[in-house]
């Protein structure tokens, strides 16, 4: 028989990484020790729902699971534009520059959206179909993970 283990976090390692995140005003710190996965990331305006959490300190929130609930969701959406790798994800084709797109643009099939770079390699990603940037999931400078919604268009 297999038995689950329930986990407890220590606080005091919340704590350390919260403190941490505001020293160096990353937007997220994420660690595995053990087996266990935490992750700490500012709160963000830019969400478009509600990220289940408890709050180690304000201004952060501690998320225990990296996939979470509504990006699971998102990526099944019909016009979800998904990354196919593992990298960071970039709005525009330089710092500074203008974004490759913006909600509401009208954007046709093949069009570059964002830009993930993956090694030091950049990868344009582009739209799967032509239609209107209803949504765009990541910020400038965000890693993302295979699989993870990156933008929505309809």
């Amino acid at each position: 028989m297999f038995f689950r283990r329930k986990m407890t976090i220590d606080p005091e390692l919340v704590r350390e990484l919260s403190k941490l995140l505001e020293e160096t005003g990353l937007g997220e710190i994420e660690i595995e020790r053990n087996g266990q996965r935490v992750r700490v990331a500012r709160e963000s305006a830019a969400r478009s729902a509600p990220v289940p959490a408890t709050a180690a300190r304000p201004g952060a929130k501690v998320l225990l699971t990296p996939a979470v609930e509504v990006a699971e969701n998102l990526s099944t959406h019909p016009g979800a534009v998904l990354s196919p790798m593992v990298g960071t994800a970039y709005r525009a084709n330089e710092p500074g520059g203008k974004p490759l797109c913006a909600v509401g643009d009208k954007v046709r099939a093949g069009q570059a959206l964002l830009i993930v770079e993956a090694m030091k390699t950049m990868n344009a990603i582009p739209a799967p179909r032509a239609g209107t940037v209803k949504q765009i999931l990541i910020e400038d400078g965000q890693p993302v993970e295979f699989g993870e919604p990156l933008a929505i268009v309809e």
